[in-house]
């Protein structure tokens, strides 16, 4: 079978070219990516070529597919997995295999599989590692962003507080506790948001702050403090822009307590020593946001790390386990990926996204596979759609959802969008 597949050769070399996949083995399985979410580990691989970690060094000689957040359907399953897996059902994948010590994952490190393609071949150890996610959402896209989402999951897992009087942690947020997300507001901040009001250990207490009011009445839209107090969550959204004092006004809220759970998703000094400066007593920092400096530091208060036992954690992705949950939380509608998304393409797009996407601004960036379109923001349809009716139905079906993309306009645009 033909395929066509946006293909790494080395440094800024992506091409899109056609070719022939070989027959699947009896221990391999036939796939059809619908849609690839580009990442910017992708955007890395691409930069670095064969001085990645997970890209071959012979990436000349045997191009990878480049894309690992990818979700399509199962079309031809060898015999080894056929109890277990069945042609027509919906994928999700976990990229990183950790197969026999290998850094090697799909996206990065194979000729046959990566999202962004029409059609890959998933090789036996993708399988054999548990790693092939049966998902059974409406979307295609919240497959493919299952695995982004598995970052925010993993990181509320990674959380710990004192067992007391034992040297034990209790693993994730204290239940029932106070929690600030600071710069939380972004698409993963929205994520984060989304999770820790639909998972099942949730704070009493929830402040969110941005220094943008424009972006924060967006964030309360979309995630209502109405929607997180029947969750048992008092949520409020606070701009610390606007404040002379900010350790004051956060501590305000806690009635000087300070935060059990405080997440930083800005990599910015004065928020990380914010952060510190309004923890609790045993209250546990999480940096999630990834600096690009590898130099990046802030001011950390080591009397309260030795007098009241504060303390920091920081993850970079999640686990199978971590996918695996919100693929359930998707399919039982208590997440919403769409939160993350704010530009569509086809993938005649993905190189250019791909190479350019540090400087493309907004969220994810979702790549369909099996159309061409250019890459679009999503608060453009309506502009675009005074021109062209394709967006302009577009424009009429995310009003639906207060201008997220949705099942049924990914529904629309497969159907009606021009083929690759």
């Amino acid at each position: 079978m033909k395929t066509k597949a946006l293909r790494l050769y080395g440094k800024e070399d992506l091409r899109l070219e056609e070719f022939e996949l070989p027959e699947p083995k009896d221990d391999e399985i036939l796939a059809k990516v619908v849609s690839d979410s580009i990442c910017m580990s992708s955007y890395k691989a691409a930069m670095q070529g064969a001085d990645h970690k997970r890209v071959p060094d012979d990436v000349a000689e045997h191009p990878t597919i480049i894309g690992h957040e990818f979700c399509g359907e199962l079309v031809k399953v060898g015999s080894k997995w056929a109890d277990e897996f069945k042609a027509g059902e919906k994928f999700s994948i976990q990229p990183a295999l950790n197969y026999k010590g290998s850094l090697a994952a799909p996206g990065y490190s194979y000729e046959y599989i990566g999202g962004d393609a029409t059609y890959v071949i998933i090789p036996n150890e993708v399988m054999e590692m548990g790693c092939l996610l049966h998902y059974s959402g409406e979307s295609y896209f919240g497959g493919s962003l299952t695995e982004p989402l598995s970052c925010v999951a993993g990181t509320f897992h990674a959380m710990y507080h004192a067992t007391r009087g034992k040297y034990e942690h209790d693993m994730g947020i204290r239940k029932g506790g106070r929690m600030a997300i600071l710069a939380g507001v972004g698409p993963m901040g929205l994520a984060a948001i989304d999770y820790i009001i639909h998972c099942d250990r949730r704070p009493s207490l929830l402040v969110v702050t941005d220094i943008d009011d424009a972006r924060l009445a967006r964030a309360e839209q979309m995630l209502s403090p109405k929607e997180a107090e029947e969750n048992g969550i008092k949520l409020v959204y606070a701009n610390t822009g606007k404040v002379e004092n900010d350790h004051e006004f956060m501590m305000s809220f806690t009635d000087g307590k300070g935060y059990d759970d405080v997440l930083v998703f800005a990599p910015v000094a004065p928020v990380v020593e914010l952060a510190d400066s309004i923890l609790a007593q045993d209250g546990c920092l999480n940096f999630f946001a990834g600096p690009s400096n590898p130099e990046f530091s802030a001011k950390f208060n080591f009397y309260n790390v030795h007098y009241s036992g504060t303390h920091v954690v920081g993850t970079s992705g999640g686990n199978t386990d971590d996918m695996k949950e919100c693929l359930t939380m998707i399919g039982e509608k208590k997440l919403e990926p769409a939160i993350l998304v704010t530009h569509i393409g086809g993938l005649d797009v993905a190189r250019e996204t791909t190479l350019n996407l540090p400087h493309v601004p907004g969220g994810k960036k979702l790549i369909y596979t099996h159309i061409s379109l250019p890459l679009t923001a999503i608060a453009d349809f309506e502009e675009k759609g005074k021109t062209d009716p394709l967006f302009a139905k577009l424009a009429e079906l995310v009003a639906k959802t207060n201008g997220l993309w949705n099942a049924e306009a990914e529904k629309y645009l497969l159907e009606n969008a021009p083929a690759i």
